[in-house]
């Protein structure tokens, strides 16, 4: 006689499947910092103040103080070209001219990131170094300073005519007018800077004394016959 037949409730139920068990993947590393261009790294604090600007003020301010007559003394060489733009044509454009009038160092770290930085205005930020260095200065009075600085700057690289005296007199009677010409000459000159590889630059030369000229020579005696 045969066994009988096993019910359902007597079935085991089949063991579940084991999962595959995984490796455990590492979180990805977080991605390294942008390194720092142009040679210097900028603060936190949106990059506004630059390592490289602050060195090179202070690097002029002292050459100034070290040597102060000399700078006082800097003149364009013979043959500097004449402003293209005039000192007395600061209402237009009229942007610019109300940019000027309202906030002065917004201009004065334009320009100076076109003369020393880049002609086209690449990487540039409304709020640099330049911009904070006038603002500054201006708290105590002293704008005229890195203003009449700024104009033998652009004097130098495009051979300008002019001298260190009538830049600081510029500077402290109408520094919206000084400021206004400095951006409209610079973004004049650059293009033809560009365009002739390089252009002319001179150093200023300091104003000479006087000079005599050398006396001539005496002939010699001729010979007794």
């Amino acid at each position: 006689m045969s066994a009988p037949a096993p019910t359902q409730d007597q079935i085991a139920p089949a063991a579940a499947p084991v999962a595959a068990e995984t490796p455990a993947v590492p979180p990805a590393a977080p991605a390294a910092a942008p390194a720092a261009t142009n040679g210097h790294s900028n603060s936190a604090a949106g990059g506004a103040i630059s390592d490289r600007d602050v060195t090179e003020w202070k690097d002029r301010f002292n050459h100034v103080l070290a040597k102060p007559s000399e700078a006082i003394h800097q003149r364009s060489p013979a043959g500097a070209s004449a402003w293209h733009e005039s000192f007395f044509g600061c209402f237009s454009p009229i942007d610019l001219c109300c940019i000027t009038w309202c906030l002065p160092c917004i201009t004065f770290g334009k320009t100076h990131h076109r003369l020393r930085r880049d002609a086209n205005l690449e990487g540039y930020e409304p709020i640099n170094t330049s911009c904070l260095l006038f603002c500054g200065s201006s708290c105590v009075g002293l704008y005229w300073i890195p203003l009449a600085m700024q104009s033998a700057d652009i004097r130098e690289k495009y051979n300008l005519e002019g001298d260190c005296v009538s830049d600081l007199l510029k500077a402290f009677c109408c520094g919206c007018c000084a400021l206004v010409q400095h951006e409209k000459e610079s973004a004049y000159r650059e293009p033809l800077l560009a365009s002739s590889g390089g252009g002319h630059k001179e150093q200023y030369q300091p104003s000479g004394g006087m000079s005599y000229p050398a006396p001539a020579e005496a002939s010699a005696p001729a010979p007794q016959q």
